[in-house]
């Protein structure tokens, strides 16, 4: 029941003169339930605690699940992926723009698409992630893909300071025929790249993406240009969390504070 104005005052509660209560109202236990005095005399209003328990365990599992809000940390930042490519006829260079718009589609990062003749030091070494594509020739990777990777050490000189360790990488290639040598080429070219300890990636095959643009499939049709959006999308995924990675690790050696 509850409590009359003249009972109101000599209940014992947090609101005796031991503690001055703020105004406007005070607030009083009685047997499982708070017992709210509105200054000015007016009455007292009885509040159930077990109902306000239930109403908040109903309620948590609602709250719970809606979608977090995502706060970008100060530390975060585009992750920059390098697709490079060779391309005569065309099919690898549409690959290559068909990787780059999978890479794309990944909130916060940013692609360069550029020829492996026109890729320079600072470009390649500033990339978080490296994609290389390259037409199959004699199942093997074309001479200027081959010169790209020689070019790495004779040109940039990426030893010994292993310039793109921990860098990602990732493979993509065109070919005329079923079986004309895509798997040789891309291990050929992850293989230079675990060479440098890069972490390589696959997507879109188990090795990465590749196309067969002759024979009863000629050029390139919609499904093989969606492995080479899907291989953009993993390298961009992966690429996100190892710098993710790296910059807490960065942070716990200097004493940072993330």
């Amino acid at each position: 029941m509850f409590l009359s104005k003249n009972t109101w005052k000599k209940k014992p509660s947090a609101c005796d003169d031991r503690v001055e209560c703020p105004p406007p109202s005070c607030l009083v236990w009685n047997g499982g339930s708070v017992l709210v005095q509105v200054r000015g005399g007016l009455p007292a209003v009885r509040v159930n605690v077990l109902l306000c328990l239930a109403l908040v365990v109903c309620i948590q599992p609602v709250l719970a699940a809606s979608p977090p809000v995502h706060t970008a940390s100060p530390t975060d930042r585009d992750v920059m992926v390098l697709v490079a490519y060779y391309s005569a006829s065309g099919n690898t260079e549409a690959m290559a723009h068909a990787v780059a718009e999978g890479a794309r589609s990944v909130p916060g990062t940013r692609v360069r698409v550029e020829r492996v003749e026109q890729v320079m030091a600072e470009t390649l070494f500033s990339a978080d992630a490296v994609v290389i594509g390259s037409p199959v020739y004699w199942a093997n990777m074309a001479g200027p893909v081959k010169t790209f990777f020689d070019n790495w050490q004779l040109k940039f000189g990426i030893w010994p300071d292993l310039k793109l360790r921990d860098t990602v990488g990732a493979v993509f290639t065109t070919g005329g025929q079923v079986a004309g040598g895509q798997t040789v080429t891309m291990l050929t070219m992850l293989a230079a790249m675990l060479g440098n300890q890069m972490i390589v990636v696959s997507g879109g095959g188990p090795l990465g993406a590749s196309a067969v643009t002759e024979g009863d499939s000629p050029g390139l049709d919609d499904q093989e240009l969606a492995t080479a959006r899907a291989l953009g999308v993993r390298v961009a995924d992966v690429t996100r969390v190892v710098r993710r990675g790296q910059m807490n690790q960065d942070m716990r050696e200097t004493g940072g504070v993330r």
